[in-house]
């Protein structure tokens, strides 16, 4: 059974509460108006669909036509159009809805959920993952809507839940609505931009993602009294394997978007390290040494080459004095595209050389893996455009990240997807996922008018590209 429910769940919101941000506000304002609401609804831990009943009220408030569509009422999506000419297929604008629980209160300086505003930052769980990306796409298409502007195509928005932890919203829009999101490609979360510690910015449009591979590792043994060392303790051998696979070099894999990333980030004068390197990750017989070289320098860099490896999680025992019966570790491995889930598990295994300790998937949900957005699309064409015209002595870089979004689930359909380097992260102070997240106001709206201008250079009634 799903639901498709329309106005039934206006009234937990009072008009009042965005009609300031209606019609008077310039777009960039607008956009901190939304973020500010949108923190302030508490949608960690499955409580979406008051984000979604929020961005129906804007909606219709604007004359917008929206629908709330999901299998769970408390989990819904939200969609949105505004018609354009039909010229060209749609353009999917999407940012999940979720959050991750805020964690220990007494650790923020500010109230999660109060969205305040200070020392230039708007604050609050969400902030930059991701209710900045759905603020400043909401804004676009309110600004829109209230210009009247002719597109060339349907704009389509997409606050999908879930993407957090087991990605069901997009799960269940490509499988029971997929019409309604249907589209030539998409922008999403995943791309960002950085001071490249010179006179050059760069803007990172993610193209490509590694892919979430949960493994466990176990073993079992025989129980006893923890005064006499057992030679098959569980606990002991799953510790070892876990040495091994942690101690050892994942190979080096370079895929076309790597090998341009490498490419054109070493003419930064930050990375003049990286260029005599690039010919050495070339050649098999130096290409692991180089790649250590490069984790010396740049750990970001190093995962963009190889598999990484992360333990997470180490279950064993139930006592201090009894040695256990079983014991197991989760490892988060991010996998390039251009490896298989089989392959890992066998390169692992040999790696472990025991056994007597078994390395199967988790049984939790496994990310597909998919091809790499292409660089030629008109949305892609659009962004590059967009960035040379505002910022013509930046770089703009399509690369591969290391995280996950829920993307890639469109990419597996066959969707182009871009991770949008609307804002700024600064690598030393990156509060994603972490207590007293914030966004700086300047930051939110330089990539609002970014977003702005994408849109209309690849979607305008002027047919742009």
């Amino acid at each position: 059974m799903w639901f498709l429910l329309a106005g039934c769940v206006l009234l937990l919101f009072s008009p009042a509460a965005v009609e300031a941000a209606d019609d008077t506000l310039p777009l960039v304002d607008r956009a901190q108006h939304y973020l500010v609401d949108l923190i302030k609804i508490d949608s960690s831990a499955g409580n979406e669909t008051k984000v979604a009943e929020y961005l129906r009220l804007v909606a219709t408030t604007n004359g917008i036509s929206s629908e709330l569509v999901g299998d769970n009422p408390k989990r819904l999506n939200f969609v949105a159009r505004i018609k354009g000419s039909g010229k060209n297929k749609p353009l999917l604008l999407m940012a999940h809805s979720d959050t991750i629980p805020s964690g220990d209160r007494g650790l923020w300086t500010t109230d999660p959920f109060g969205a305040e505003i200070k020392n230039g930052y708007v604050w609050g769980r969400g902030a930059l993952d991701d209710k900045a990306l759905l603020a400043a796409e909401l804004a676009v298409m309110v600004e829109i809507k209230i210009r009247n502007l002719p597109l060339s195509r349907d704009l389509i928005l997409l606050a999908e839940s879930d993407e957090e932890n087991g990605a069901t919203g997009i799960q269940w829009m490509i499988q029971h609505a997929y019409s309604k999101i249907d589209a030539d490609f998409a922008l999403n979360e995943g791309g960002y931009n950085f001071d490249s510690g010179g006179v050059r910015r760069v803007y990172q449009v993610q193209t490509a993602e590694k892919i979430p591979t949960r493994v466990v590792l176990s073993a079992r043994g025989v129980q006893g009294q923890g005064s006499l060392p057992r030679p098959d303790n569980p606990l002991v051998r799953v510790a070892r394997a876990l040495l091994r696979i942690v101690d050892a070099d994942q190979p080096v894999r370079l895929s076309p978007t790597t090998k341009r990333y490498l490419r054109d980030i070493g003419k930064l004068p930050a990375y003049d390290w990286l260029v005599p390197l690039l010919p050495k990750l070339e050649n098999p017989a130096t290409q692991g040494a180089a790649a250590n070289q490069i984790r010396s320098k740049s750990v970001e860099l190093e995962v963009m080459i190889r598999t990484s490896v992360s333990p997470t999680q180490f279950r064993a025992g139930s006592r201090f004095n009894i040695s256990p019966s079983t014991a197991s570790a989760l490892l988060d491995v991010r996998r390039l595209p251009t490896e298989t889930r089989d392959e890992v598990l066998a390169r692992f295994r040999q790696m472990i050389a025991d056994p007597s300790v078994e390395v199967t998937l988790d049984s939790g949900p496994q990310m597909p893996s998919t091809e790499s957005s292409s660089l030629t699309s008109a949305l892609y064409k659009a962004i590059e455009t967009v960035l040379n015209r505002v910022h013509p002595e930046d770089l703009v870089l399509p690369y591969m990240g290391r995280g996950s979004t829920d993307g890639s689930y469109l990419r597996g359909r066959g969707m182009a997807v871009y991770g949008v380097p609307l804002f700024e992260i600064d690598p030393a102070d990156n509060r994603y996922h972490a207590v007293d997240e914030r966004i700086g106001i300047k930051n939110l709206q330089d990539g609002t008018e970014l977003l702005w201008q994408v849109v209309l250079e690849v979607a305008g009634g002027g047919g742009a590209l």
